[in-house]
């Protein structure tokens, strides 16, 4: 479906809300919305939507419920200047208590018009991740933080807010607590739930907007199906198991060629994974790893080795994992209970399923008429150079000689020419040897 006919069904499912729950009082409406887990594509097509909707449908404001440990500079970029274009004030509230803004949900918080946290929550280490993934040199690594510095300094005098201490947190990877934030100049004030939210809110007034939010009652922004649906996928683990899928399809295509079921799967599995990965920040080291690993599993086959090269594969591959994610970062970290039974699985995977497909594909041949060579036969109707008959495994087949064999004699088969076969007595096999 159009993203256009799915922000029409949006703007029409939060009018009906906004007819169907009138608020009491002379207090508007105040759109709420959830941000649960890293900040990605879907995450930053989700908040520039609904800012759209409140603008839409003149809101007092939009408020965003934040806990994050962070996510991508590009989906940041795009949610700041979702806020900047905004038509009715946006208030970043991190919440609950225990939650973070953390990484990029840090640069976030105070593009906000109004920045407001929950006690007991945290911000900082402001070190979002630029997509495209690889290792970066410290040559680019200093540039990155340069950007990210300046970047976050503007936006912090933007808002009015303490510059000094938004460059510390992606210099130094500095993080507070929410009580040292509002004593900094971070935060504007501090909210214990929703209702405190809404009563502080009132009589505020930003960029020459007074909210009135004594009396307002909250209309819920969901996420679309295909928001909430690519929020789910974006996750290292998700995009480590399409790898995996990829080449346990691709390698069982080459083992049994012409069952396709296997090579389609793989080939749209490595498609995604493609995808995926020009999104999610990937070290190109650690795929290199992981392709050296499927390399000496497929040595092993062809140079017996007594296991040295499937050990060697086992551990290129687990430490290829390791270093596939951003380790730094806590957004894009892989755990080892996803590691190690993806490194036990592909390992037999590659000792059983590819050994004996290859092994299949390359050993000698087990059937066909070739095989009939060396095989000895019985003399049903004398053999000589005009032809004769024998019987071998089963079947009478014609027979040539360039000597006469009589009947009943044990012959060789020494060719096979179509459906005749070239044979030789055995006392002729015997003297000749």
């Amino acid at each position: 479906m159009p993203a256009g006919t799915y922000r029409l069904l949006s703007g029409l499912f939060l009018a009906f809300s906004l007819v169907c729950c009138p608020s009491s009082g002379f207090g508007g409406q105040v759109g709420i919305m959830e941000i649960r887990g890293p900040i990605g594509p879907a995450t930053s097509d989700y908040i520039a939507r609904a800012v759209d909707l409140a603008g839409d449908q003149n809101l007092e404001c939009l408020v965003i419920e934040l806990d994050t440990p962070g996510g991508l500079l590009d989906s940041t970029e795009k949610i700041v200047q979702s806020f900047y274009g905004s038509q009715v004030p946006v208030v970043v509230y991190v919440a609950p208590s225990g939650a973070k803004a953390g990484s990029a949900g840090c640069f976030i918080t105070l593009a906000a018009h109004i920045a407001v946290m929950a006690p007991n929550t945290s911000i900082g280490a402001a070190h979002p991740v630029s997509a495209g993934g690889g290792e970066v040199g410290d040559v680019m690594k200093e540039k990155m933080a340069s950007f990210a510095s300046s970047y976050i300094q503007s936006i912090a005098e933007k808002r009015g807010r303490n510059a000094e201490w938004a460059i510390t947190s992606v210099r130094d990877s500095a993080s507070i607590t929410s009580e040292k934030a509002l004593e900094l100049g971070v935060i504007d004030f501090l909210a214990s739930n929703r209702a405190d939210l809404l009563s502080q809110l009132d009589g505020r007034e930003t960029e020459g907007h007074k909210l009135s939010t004594a009396e307002s009652t909250w209309v819920e922004i969901p996420m679309l199906p295909r928001e909430r649906v690519f929020q789910r996928l974006w996750r290292p683990e998700v995009l480590f198991v399409l790898m995996l899928v990829a080449v346990y399809g691709i390698i069982g295509e080459l083992s049994n060629p012409g069952t396709f079921v296997p090579g389609v799967i793989g080939a749209i599995a490595l498609v995604l994974a493609l995808y995926m990965g020009s999104v999610i920040p990937v070290n190109l080291a650690g795929v290199a790893l992981i392709v050296l690993a499927l390399g000496l599993f497929i040595a092993e086959i062809f140079t017996p080795s007594f296991g040295f090269l499937t050990v060697s594969g086992s551990i290129s591959f687990f430490i290829g994992a390791l270093m596939l994610f951003n380790r730094a970062d806590a957004t894009f970290q892989l755990s080892l209970s996803w590691i190690l039974p993806a490194t036990l699985v592909t390992t037999l995977f590659a000792v059983v399923v590819l050994s004996m497909g290859l092994r299949a594909q390359f050993g000698k041949a087990r059937v066909g008429v070739h095989l009939l060579v060396g095989q000895p036969a019985q003399v049903v109707q004398p053999v000589g150079p005009s032809g004769g008959q024998v019987f071998v495994q089963g079947e009478t087949w014609r027979a040539i000689s360039s000597h006469p064999v009589s009947l009943g004699k044990t012959v060789e088969i020494t060719a096979v020419n179509g459906l005749t076969l070239t044979v030789r007595e055995k006392s002729e096999t015997a003297l000749s040897s």
